[in-house]
């Protein structure tokens, strides 16, 4: 083939290949810094659009189990809440027992101070029944263990109910009509006020491993979360600054193209006019 024809204009045809392929390549690159992926979907690497589709999934799955942790760590501050309230009225109670115990007080000072006692009953049985959160008491009379799912293949963690109202407040109810019999008896190592004081410590201490727990467990998943990100980054993130250098770098060579191209096509029109 002549390589000056009129019939055939290779210098245009490769000039036209050439800015197409830059065309395809700038586009590309276009993407790229568009959605900030370099594999933005399986056209741009299949396999590579698998693995971090499974892996977006995880971690979806990992954050949604992390906001009901988020649900039940609440449940248990309100819990804990009230029973550190229940425990202080019962040491106060304690002291008014201490009083009541005593024989040589009057008769009005025993009516004083079983109405104090009263109150502090009334409170201790209020901050039991109001310790809801979300419409959930776990420590009311009826309330209802709660399994909440800790992560993103669905384990869960049982969060147990715990019946203060049968034994706390039952236990000291009747702390208003103490005698001085009665108060000594409620003292004792195994009486009302020093058992309702045991266990109210010991649900602190139980709701207390609780909350550890599920503190532990959203901050590892927070943690596991960032690392699925950053492994999914490497995978199909774009380098932003090298595809910014590229885009320059192909945007004058389209634009040197489209020069060529022009030219290209001036020749068989320059060869026309020799014959003229």
């Amino acid at each position: 083939m002549a390589l000056n024809s009129i019939n055939t204009n290779l210098g245009a045809q490769v000039a036209l290949q050439s800015l197409n392929r830059t065309t395809d390549e700038l586009a590309s690159v276009q993407k790229r810094i568009s959605t900030g992926y370099r594999v933005a979907d399986a056209k741009d690497d299949g396999a590579a659009f698998a693995v971090a589709e499974r892996v977006r999934g995880e971690i979806a799955a990992t954050t949604s189990a992390n906001e009901q942790l988020g649900g039940v760590k609440g449940l248990i501050d309100v819990t804990s809440s009230s029973l550190q309230n229940v425990s202080t009225s019962l040491s106060k109670l304690k002291e008014l027992t201490v009083k009541l115990a005593d024989g040589s007080i009057t008769s009005d000072q025993r009516t004083q101070y079983q109405s104090q006692a009263k109150e502090l009953t009334n409170n201790i049985k209020a901050f039991v029944t109001d310790a809801s959160y979300n419409g959930q008491n776990l420590i009311k009379a009826g309330g209802a263990s709660v399994n909440v799912v800790t992560n993103g293949s669905g384990s869960s963690y049982t969060v147990a109910a715990y019946d203060a109202e049968a034994n706390i407040f039952n236990g000291v109810s009747g702390a208003n009509a103490y005698t001085a019999g009665d108060a000594a008896a409620a003292l004792t190592t195994s009486g009302a006020v020093n058992k309702a004081i045991t266990n109210t410590l010991t649900q602190l201490n139980t709701f207390g491993s609780y909350s550890n727990y599920v503190d532990t467990q959203i901050s590892f998943n927070k943690n596991k979360v960032d690392a699925m990100e950053t492994g999914m980054g490497a995978l199909v993130d774009a380098d932003l600054a090298k595809e910014s250098a590229r885009l320059q770098a192909l945007q004058i060579r389209q634009q040197l193209g489209t020069q060529s191209l022009g030219i290209a096509n001036q020749a068989p029109q320059v060869l026309l006019s020799l014959f003229r």
